[in-house]
């Protein structure tokens, strides 16, 4: 079910950088999202925030909540309502894995990084986590400042 996502040919859109500091992320899944024209629009303008968003499982299907996409200026009469709940497209069989894996004791879905792939289609990269602990982010935040110190070293040596 691991899936490694190849980012370098996509246009990045919203990356949520606190998620790998709140959450060990165990599992990558790539999601299709179901869109309005407008929040395409608005998402290729890059204003879009997914930094309290999350995602859900209900009735069987798998819904983005709370993810901010702001309305476009110039659709007039057929604008979207910012903060609705999307629904994220993904195969029966890997849905039913995230709702094994989400069942697990404090297991979440965090989206991670929204972008348009190689086909100009807006895909969500959402990982199945667990929150982290105090002591757990500290020692997160020591080693990357050890590897910052650990290149400085490095480049001055040379």
């Amino acid at each position: 079910m691991q899936k490694l996502v190849n980012l370098k040919n996509q246009k990045l859109i919203a990356d949520n950088k606190k998620a790998r500091y709140n959450y060990f992320i165990e599992e990558e899944i790539e999601c299709g999202i179901v869109l309005e024209g407008s929040e395409v629009k608005s998402m290729r303008n890059g204003r879009v925030s997914i930094l309290e968003s999350y995602a859900n499982i209900e009735q069987q299907q798998l819904w983005l909540i709370n993810c901010h996409v702001p309305n476009y200026e110039n659709a007039k009469t057929f604008n979207h309502v910012e903060r609705r709940r999307r629904k994220l497209l993904v195969k029966k069989r890997e849905l039913l894995k995230l709702i094994k894996n989400k069942g697990r004791e404090g297991m979440t879905l965090v989206p991670l990084k929204l972008y348009f792939n190689e086909a100009g289609i807006a895909k969500i990269l959402i990982g199945i986590g667990k929150g982290k602990k105090n002591v757990d982010k500290r020692e997160t935040e020591k080693k990357r400042d050890w590897n910052i110190q650990k290149g400085r070293l490095l480049r001055n040596k040379h």
